[in-house]
């Protein structure tokens, strides 16, 4: 499906649409009828304080959440994700924990990374492991050494890097720059610009504001499981509410990111 994304004057293919989409735990809604959308290699942030409904949100995009609604992927709706189906069609999710094989060593966690790809009949592993080595240069010094002795930023490059074995068409990361040093921050960051260059549409979720509202094209303010904003990511950054609520302390990661 093509459409006019976020406004824009530039026609993009829409990759992932959002309606209506609504999380319960119970008599309590977590995430109650949010709308969104990304374009064909956009950067599109979820922004918003602890308990808004970030992670709850890409978890039922993903399937690993019961949810009402529909979300349509690369012009499909799925009225209910199944995350097998998901990951197949390629939409990948980087979780907040990143869930890696820690008694595995690095080139083990990327090949496992690539295992659908290989179900399905694909060979080209190899490949898309250099790649990811040229991506994550730090990974390649590392391919030999366990997960669990990494440290971590470099874990959060092995999560990212794992999930772009899978070739997705979306790219979901949940705060990935969580527990991260300011130097580590603006190197993640660096690199999910990069990828948005090579043409992978994302999904950022992300405490950290100022970084987010910096490397994505559109954004949405998350509020009590409402989207209670949103608007082009420049745009939004300069808006008196966001400055107030999320960018006004500016904390280390955020003063590091913009010198």
């Amino acid at each position: 499906m093509n459409a006019n994304i976020h406004g824009s004057n530039l026609i993009l293919k829409t990759v992932l649409e959002v309606r209506d989409l609504t999380v319960s735990y119970g008599k309590v809604e977590a995430l109650s009828n949010a709308n969104i959308k990304v374009g064909e290699g956009q950067i599109v942030t979820v922004i918003g304080p602890n308990g808004a409904g970030k992670t709850t949100m890409l978890s039922a995009i993903m399937g690993l959440l019961e949810s009402r609604g529909k979300v349509d992927f690369d012009g499909t709706i799925e009225g209910v994700p199944v995350v097998e189906r998901m990951v197949a069609r390629g939409m990948n999710l980087v979780p907040e924990k990143r869930e890696l094989f820690g008694e595995m060593t690095v080139e083990d966690n990327l090949v496992l990374g690539a295992f659908q790809r290989h179900r399905s009949g694909h060979r080209d592993h190899a490949q898309t492991m250099e790649e990811v080595y040229q991506l994550f240069p730090r990974l390649r010094e590392r391919r030999s050494q366990l997960a669990g002795t990494l440290s971590g930023g470099e874990r959060q490059m092995l999560a990212v890097g794992r999930a772009l074995m899978a070739k997705p068409k979306l790219l979901m990361l949940d705060e990935p720059s969580l527990g991260l040093a300011p130097l580590i921050v603006r190197e993640i960051f660096r690199i999910i610009g990069e990828l948005r260059r090579r043409g992978v549409s994302i999904l950022l979720v992300e405490q950290n504001a100022r970084a987010a509202l910096q490397v994505a094209d559109y954004a949405y303010v998350l509020e009590t499981g409402e989207i209670a904003m949103e608007g082009p990511a420049r745009q939004l950054a300069d808006d008196p509410r966001v400055i107030e609520a999320y960018l006004g302390l500016g904390g280390k990661h955020q003063e590091m990111l913009s010198t």
